[in-house]
């Protein structure tokens, strides 16, 4: 392969993940709409709400008077309590996961109401995932 063709194969795998990163940043809900769900689901003071680690974080006070800490899914809008509890154990995830393309499995753990994960992609791209605790659904991947 010369030169010139390396160079536009890599142009265009640049571009195609740039899209994707584009069409994930509009998949994903607004603060006004993160702030719109927490609301209509109980949730008072919201405060502090910002995106990190691929979802929305927010302190909140929750319907019993409670100040908690949330995450959501930053396409669905699911709220996730930070104290929340999983039937899915850590082999389940590790399966999941496995079964999803991803290799080099480590540092799963049940944390701040989600499971997380380390990882590498089919590619081999290292990536730090979060997943839904009662599915075991992938609802955050940030690169590495």
């Amino acid at each position: 392969m010369n030169n010139r063709t390396l160079h536009t194969t890599l142009l265009a795998a640049a571009l195609a993940l740039a899209a994707t990163g584009v069409a994930r940043a509009q998949d994903a809900l607004t603060a006004p709409q993160v702030r719109a769900q927490l609301e209509s689901q109980g949730y008072t003071r919201v405060k502090d709400l910002e995106f990190k680690d691929g979802m929305w974080k927010a302190e909140a006070t929750s319907a019993n008077g409670k100040d908690v800490d949330v995450r959501l899914d930053p396409r669905t809008g699911t709220v996730y309590p930070e104290k929340a509890v999983s039937q899915l154990g850590e082999a389940d995830i590790r399966a999941q996961l496995s079964a999803a393309g991803y290799s080099d499995v480590n540092d799963v753990k049940l944390k701040d109401g989600l499971w997380k994960a380390e990882g590498r992609t089919a590619e081999g791209e290292k990536v730090n995932l979060r997943l839904d605790p009662d599915t075991g659904e992938i609802i955050a991947v940030e690169r590495d």
